[in-house]
Protein backbone atom coordinates (compact mmCIF):
# COMPACT_ATOMS: atom_id res chain seq x y z
CA UNK A 1 0.00 0.00 0.00
CA UNK A 2 0.96 3.15 -1.03
CA UNK A 3 -0.17 6.22 0.98
CA UNK A 4 0.09 9.92 0.36
CA UNK A 5 -1.10 11.94 2.83
CA UNK A 6 -1.53 16.04 2.17
CA UNK A 7 -2.07 18.86 5.00
CA UNK A 8 -2.45 22.76 4.83
CA UNK A 9 -2.32 23.30 8.15
CA UNK A 10 -0.09 25.00 10.90
CA UNK A 11 2.34 24.45 13.36
CA UNK A 12 0.06 23.48 15.90
CA UNK A 13 -3.87 22.77 16.07
CA UNK A 14 -5.68 19.72 17.12
CA UNK A 15 -5.81 18.45 13.46
CA UNK A 16 -2.15 18.86 12.61
CA UNK A 17 -0.69 16.98 15.75
CA UNK A 18 -2.83 14.39 14.50
CA UNK A 19 -1.29 14.12 11.02
CA UNK A 20 2.00 13.35 12.70
CA UNK A 21 0.21 11.01 14.73
CA UNK A 22 -1.37 9.53 12.34
CA UNK A 23 1.69 9.19 10.21
CA UNK A 24 3.75 8.18 12.69
CA UNK A 25 1.43 4.83 13.77
CA UNK A 26 0.74 3.78 10.11
CA UNK A 27 4.50 3.15 10.27
CA UNK A 28 4.94 -0.93 8.52
CA UNK A 29 6.85 -2.75 6.08
CA UNK A 30 3.02 -2.77 4.39
CA UNK A 31 2.63 0.91 4.28
CA UNK A 32 4.65 3.34 2.52
CA UNK A 33 4.08 6.93 2.84
CA UNK A 34 4.41 10.38 1.31
CA UNK A 35 3.88 13.45 4.13
CA UNK A 36 3.36 16.57 1.92
CA UNK A 37 2.43 19.54 4.44
CA UNK A 38 2.80 23.44 4.48
CA UNK A 39 6.31 23.95 5.09
CA UNK A 40 7.25 23.91 8.62
CA UNK A 41 10.91 23.48 10.20
CA UNK A 42 9.37 21.59 13.18
CA UNK A 43 7.64 19.00 11.30
CA UNK A 44 9.68 18.26 9.17
CA UNK A 45 12.77 17.92 11.61
CA UNK A 46 10.43 15.61 13.56
CA UNK A 47 9.33 13.34 11.04
CA UNK A 48 12.60 13.16 8.95
CA UNK A 49 13.89 12.11 12.25
CA UNK A 50 11.06 9.31 12.56
CA UNK A 51 12.63 8.13 8.87
CA UNK A 52 9.29 9.49 6.99
CA UNK A 53 9.73 10.47 3.58
CA UNK A 54 8.09 14.47 3.52
CA UNK A 55 7.36 16.92 0.72
CA UNK A 56 7.01 20.96 1.88
CA UNK A 57 4.91 23.22 -0.15
CA UNK A 58 3.49 26.90 0.17
CA UNK A 59 0.06 26.00 0.41
CA UNK A 60 -0.80 29.38 0.12
CA UNK A 61 -4.11 30.94 -1.26
CA UNK A 62 -6.73 31.14 -4.08
CA UNK A 63 -3.75 32.55 -6.37
CA UNK A 64 -0.94 29.83 -5.71
CA UNK A 65 -1.12 27.93 -9.20
CA UNK A 66 2.32 26.21 -7.94
CA UNK A 67 1.51 24.11 -5.27
CA UNK A 68 -1.13 21.91 -6.63
CA UNK A 69 0.95 21.47 -9.48
CA UNK A 70 4.04 20.51 -7.41
CA UNK A 71 1.51 18.17 -5.89
CA UNK A 72 0.63 16.22 -9.06
CA UNK A 73 4.18 16.53 -9.91
CA UNK A 74 5.07 14.30 -6.73
CA UNK A 75 2.13 12.25 -6.65
CA UNK A 76 2.97 11.42 -10.52
CA UNK A 77 5.89 10.19 -9.53
CA UNK A 78 4.92 8.59 -5.98
CA UNK A 79 1.74 6.85 -7.51
CA UNK A 80 -0.15 6.55 -4.46
CA UNK A 81 -2.85 3.99 -3.98
CA UNK A 82 -4.69 6.15 -1.41
CA UNK A 83 -4.43 9.99 -0.92
CA UNK A 84 -5.99 11.21 2.35
CA UNK A 85 -6.63 14.63 2.23
CA UNK A 86 -7.02 17.08 5.20
CA UNK A 87 -8.78 20.04 5.65
CA UNK A 88 -10.32 22.78 3.56
CA UNK A 89 -7.04 24.12 1.45
CA UNK A 90 -5.31 20.91 1.13
CA UNK A 91 -8.50 18.78 -0.07
CA UNK A 92 -8.63 21.29 -2.97
CA UNK A 93 -5.21 21.48 -3.68
CA UNK A 94 -4.42 17.72 -3.46
CA UNK A 95 -4.43 15.49 -6.61
CA UNK A 96 -7.39 13.01 -7.11
CA UNK A 97 -5.11 10.54 -9.22
CA UNK A 98 -3.72 8.22 -9.23
CA UNK A 99 -4.97 6.41 -7.06
CA UNK A 100 -8.22 6.86 -4.74
CA UNK A 101 -8.31 10.61 -3.11
CA UNK A 102 -10.38 10.49 0.26
CA UNK A 103 -11.03 13.79 2.12
CA UNK A 104 -10.62 13.61 6.27
CA UNK A 105 -13.54 15.84 8.12
CA UNK A 106 -12.18 16.62 11.44
CA UNK A 107 -14.90 19.39 11.17
CA UNK A 108 -18.44 20.60 9.29
CA UNK A 109 -16.34 22.07 6.36
CA UNK A 110 -17.62 23.50 3.26
CA UNK A 111 -18.10 20.17 1.15
CA UNK A 112 -17.23 22.14 -1.88
CA UNK A 113 -13.83 22.10 -1.11
CA UNK A 114 -13.92 18.07 -1.18
CA UNK A 115 -15.63 17.84 -4.32
CA UNK A 116 -12.46 15.86 -6.39
CA UNK A 117 -12.78 13.33 -3.48
CA UNK A 118 -14.28 9.86 -4.16
CA UNK A 119 -14.48 9.42 -0.66
CA UNK A 120 -14.93 11.42 2.96
CA UNK A 121 -13.75 10.00 6.25
CA UNK A 122 -15.59 11.92 9.16
CA UNK A 123 -14.31 11.79 12.65
CA UNK A 124 -18.07 12.02 14.06
CA UNK A 125 -20.84 10.23 13.42
CA UNK A 126 -22.35 13.81 13.16
CA UNK A 127 -19.83 14.58 10.65
CA UNK A 128 -20.98 11.77 8.83
CA UNK A 129 -24.46 12.81 9.08
CA UNK A 130 -23.84 15.95 7.79
CA UNK A 131 -22.02 15.27 4.68
CA UNK A 132 -24.74 12.67 3.97
CA UNK A 133 -27.70 15.07 4.33
CA UNK A 134 -25.54 17.36 1.62
CA UNK A 135 -26.17 14.68 -0.76
CA UNK A 136 -22.80 12.39 -0.22
CA UNK A 137 -23.36 8.82 -0.98
CA UNK A 138 -23.65 6.89 2.44
CA UNK A 139 -21.61 4.29 1.17
CA UNK A 140 -18.58 6.68 0.16
CA UNK A 141 -18.64 8.10 3.94
CA UNK A 142 -16.77 6.12 6.49
CA UNK A 143 -16.98 6.69 10.27
CA UNK A 144 -13.06 6.46 11.55
CA UNK A 145 -12.39 9.01 14.87
CA UNK A 146 -9.16 10.24 15.87
CA UNK A 147 -6.84 8.09 18.44
CA UNK A 148 -5.19 9.78 21.45
CA UNK A 149 -2.85 8.69 23.50
CA UNK A 150 -2.89 7.68 27.24
CA UNK A 151 0.38 7.25 29.17
CA UNK A 152 -0.51 5.94 32.73
CA UNK A 153 2.99 6.00 33.21
CA UNK A 154 3.79 9.53 33.11
CA UNK A 155 5.20 11.12 35.93
CA UNK A 156 3.03 13.72 37.13
CA UNK A 157 3.33 17.48 36.60
CA UNK A 158 5.08 18.82 40.77
CA UNK A 159 2.20 20.95 41.79
CA UNK A 160 4.48 22.82 43.91
CA UNK A 161 6.58 23.68 40.33
CA UNK A 162 3.34 25.47 39.37
CA UNK A 163 2.70 27.16 42.98
CA UNK A 164 -0.65 24.38 43.46
CA UNK A 165 -1.34 23.15 47.29
CA UNK A 166 -1.21 19.64 46.70
CA UNK A 167 -4.42 19.04 48.58
CA UNK A 168 -6.40 21.21 46.34
CA UNK A 169 -8.69 20.39 43.40
CA UNK A 170 -6.99 20.25 40.28
CA UNK A 171 -8.86 21.24 37.44
CA UNK A 172 -7.07 20.89 33.96
CA UNK A 173 -8.35 22.42 30.13
CA UNK A 174 -7.03 22.37 27.34
CA UNK A 175 -6.74 24.14 24.27
CA UNK A 176 -6.09 27.35 22.55
CA UNK A 177 -6.61 30.63 24.07
CA UNK A 178 -9.68 31.23 21.58
CA UNK A 179 -13.41 32.59 22.29
CA UNK A 180 -14.90 29.11 20.93
CA UNK A 181 -12.87 27.66 23.64
CA UNK A 182 -15.28 29.33 26.66
CA UNK A 183 -12.54 29.75 28.89
CA UNK A 184 -13.96 32.94 30.53
CA UNK A 185 -17.29 31.08 31.35
CA UNK A 186 -14.88 28.75 33.00
CA UNK A 187 -13.47 31.51 35.13
CA UNK A 188 -16.88 32.48 35.81
CA UNK A 189 -17.35 28.80 37.19
CA UNK A 190 -14.18 29.05 38.80
CA UNK A 191 -15.11 31.57 41.37
CA UNK A 192 -17.79 29.69 42.47
CA UNK A 193 -15.65 26.50 43.00
CA UNK A 194 -13.43 28.68 46.01
CA UNK A 195 -11.12 25.49 46.62
CA UNK A 196 -10.35 24.64 43.30
CA UNK A 197 -6.94 25.29 41.22
CA UNK A 198 -7.29 25.67 37.18
CA UNK A 199 -4.51 24.90 34.88
CA UNK A 200 -5.08 26.16 31.41
CA UNK A 201 -2.68 24.52 29.16
CA UNK A 202 -2.27 26.58 25.63
CA UNK A 203 -1.73 29.78 23.88
CA UNK A 204 -3.41 32.16 21.48
CA UNK A 205 -5.10 35.70 21.04
CA UNK A 206 -7.01 35.87 24.15
CA UNK A 207 -4.37 35.42 26.47
CA UNK A 208 -4.55 39.23 27.69
CA UNK A 209 -8.66 39.44 27.88
CA UNK A 210 -9.05 36.23 30.16
CA UNK A 211 -5.77 36.74 32.00
CA UNK A 212 -7.43 40.68 33.22
CA UNK A 213 -11.11 38.94 33.49
CA UNK A 214 -9.23 36.22 36.31
CA UNK A 215 -8.17 38.86 38.01
CA UNK A 216 -11.38 41.10 38.05
CA UNK A 217 -13.21 37.82 39.57
CA UNK A 218 -10.24 37.39 41.91
CA UNK A 219 -9.55 33.84 40.81
CA UNK A 220 -5.87 34.44 38.92
CA UNK A 221 -4.38 33.35 42.13
CA UNK A 222 -5.79 29.97 41.09
CA UNK A 223 -5.13 29.94 37.71
CA UNK A 224 -1.94 28.60 36.01
CA UNK A 225 -1.65 29.83 31.94
CA UNK A 226 1.26 27.04 31.12
CA UNK A 227 1.02 27.63 26.96
CA UNK A 228 1.66 25.41 24.78
CA UNK A 229 2.87 22.28 26.35
CA UNK A 230 3.90 18.63 24.72
CA UNK A 231 3.59 16.95 28.31
CA UNK A 232 0.01 16.76 28.19
CA UNK A 233 0.30 13.08 30.23
CA UNK A 234 2.10 14.67 33.24
CA UNK A 235 -0.58 17.31 33.24
CA UNK A 236 -3.61 15.34 33.64
CA UNK A 237 -1.64 12.66 35.85
CA UNK A 238 -1.66 15.84 38.49
CA UNK A 239 -4.89 16.91 37.65
CA UNK A 240 -7.88 16.07 39.47
CA UNK A 241 -10.66 16.27 36.63
CA UNK A 242 -10.52 17.54 32.70
CA UNK A 243 -13.20 20.04 31.73
CA UNK A 244 -14.18 21.34 28.51
CA UNK A 245 -16.02 24.76 28.21
CA UNK A 246 -15.89 25.11 24.91
CA UNK A 247 -18.77 26.93 22.58
CA UNK A 248 -18.17 24.56 19.73
CA UNK A 249 -16.20 21.50 19.20
CA UNK A 250 -16.55 19.22 16.34
CA UNK A 251 -15.41 16.23 18.14
CA UNK A 252 -13.71 17.49 21.12
CA UNK A 253 -10.13 16.25 21.51
CA UNK A 254 -9.41 16.97 25.18
CA UNK A 255 -12.72 14.33 26.15
CA UNK A 256 -10.90 11.46 24.19
CA UNK A 257 -7.77 12.35 26.12
CA UNK A 258 -9.09 12.73 29.86
CA UNK A 259 -10.91 9.20 29.10
CA UNK A 260 -7.07 7.91 27.74
CA UNK A 261 -5.47 9.25 30.78
CA UNK A 262 -8.31 8.07 33.17
CA UNK A 263 -9.40 11.32 34.36
CA UNK A 264 -12.74 12.10 34.85
CA UNK A 265 -14.51 14.68 32.26
CA UNK A 266 -17.09 17.49 32.60
CA UNK A 267 -17.89 19.36 29.40
CA UNK A 268 -20.22 21.42 27.67
CA UNK A 269 -23.33 19.73 25.52
CA UNK A 270 -21.94 21.19 22.32
CA UNK A 271 -22.36 18.79 19.03
CA UNK A 272 -19.46 16.67 19.26
CA UNK A 273 -18.80 16.16 23.25
CA UNK A 274 -22.75 15.79 23.19
CA UNK A 275 -21.89 12.81 20.91
CA UNK A 276 -19.05 11.44 22.37
CA UNK A 277 -20.05 11.48 25.87
CA UNK A 278 -22.84 9.28 27.76
CA UNK A 279 -24.01 11.66 30.27
CA UNK A 280 -23.88 10.64 33.99
CA UNK A 281 -21.37 7.13 32.81
CA UNK A 282 -18.28 8.42 31.48
CA UNK A 283 -18.66 12.02 32.08
CA UNK A 284 -21.06 14.73 32.88
CA UNK A 285 -22.56 17.12 30.42
CA UNK A 286 -23.32 20.81 31.17
CA UNK A 287 -24.93 23.59 28.69
CA UNK A 288 -23.06 25.72 27.40
CA UNK A 289 -21.91 30.04 28.06
CA UNK A 290 -23.91 28.33 31.87
CA UNK A 291 -20.63 29.09 34.49
CA UNK A 292 -23.86 28.08 37.06
CA UNK A 293 -23.87 24.94 35.45
CA UNK A 294 -20.45 24.34 34.78
CA UNK A 295 -19.39 24.81 38.41
CA UNK A 296 -22.55 22.54 40.00
CA UNK A 297 -21.06 20.16 37.60
CA UNK A 298 -17.59 20.31 38.95
CA UNK A 299 -18.40 20.40 42.63
CA UNK A 300 -20.55 17.67 41.83
CA UNK A 301 -17.52 15.43 41.04
CA UNK A 302 -15.00 17.35 43.78
CA UNK A 303 -17.69 16.26 46.67
CA UNK A 304 -17.92 12.30 45.07
CA UNK A 305 -14.58 11.06 44.29
CA UNK A 306 -16.55 7.75 44.30
CA UNK A 307 -18.59 8.75 41.34
CA UNK A 308 -15.88 11.09 40.06
CA UNK A 309 -13.91 7.53 39.85
CA UNK A 310 -16.49 5.01 38.49
CA UNK A 311 -16.72 7.94 35.52
CA UNK A 312 -13.43 7.72 34.82
CA UNK A 313 -13.31 4.20 34.73
CA UNK A 314 -16.24 3.63 32.13
CA UNK A 315 -14.77 6.56 30.00
CA UNK A 316 -11.44 4.43 30.06
CA UNK A 317 -13.31 1.55 28.81
CA UNK A 318 -14.67 3.90 26.27
CA UNK A 319 -11.58 5.07 25.21
CA UNK A 320 -10.20 0.95 24.88
CA UNK A 321 -13.09 0.25 22.89
CA UNK A 322 -12.87 3.17 20.09
CA UNK A 323 -10.46 5.71 20.36
CA UNK A 324 -7.16 3.98 21.31
CA UNK A 325 -4.36 3.69 18.61
CA UNK A 326 -4.78 -0.30 17.83
CA UNK A 327 -8.70 0.28 17.10
CA UNK A 328 -7.91 3.37 14.61
CA UNK A 329 -5.48 1.96 12.95
CA UNK A 330 -6.87 -1.30 12.20
CA UNK A 331 -9.67 1.19 11.11
CA UNK A 332 -7.44 2.99 8.90
CA UNK A 333 -6.02 -0.41 7.17
CA UNK A 334 -9.31 -1.84 6.32
CA UNK A 335 -10.64 1.45 5.01
CA UNK A 336 -7.00 1.64 2.61
CA UNK A 337 -8.04 -2.37 1.30
CA UNK A 338 -11.41 -1.73 0.58
CA UNK A 339 -10.85 1.80 -1.15
CA UNK A 340 -7.93 0.29 -3.04
CA UNK A 341 -9.85 -2.74 -4.28
CA UNK A 342 -7.37 -5.01 -2.09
Amino acid sequence: MRLMQVMAGGPQGGAEGFYERLALALRGPDIEQLLAFRRDPGRAARLRQAGMAISEHAFGGALDMLTPWQLRKVAAKFRPDVTISWMNRGSRMAPDQPGVLAGRLDGYYKLKNFRRCQHLIGITPGICDYAINAGWPRERVHLIPNFVAGDLQATPQPRGDLDTPEGAPLLLALGRLHPVKGYDVLLRALADVPDAYLWIAGEGAEATRLGRLAEDLNVSARVRWLGWRQDVGSLFRAADLCVSSSRFESFGHVIAEAWAHHKPIVSTDVVGPAGTIHHGADGLLVPKDNPGALADAIKTLIADPQRAAAMADAGRDTFLAHYSEPVVVSRYRAFFDAVAGR
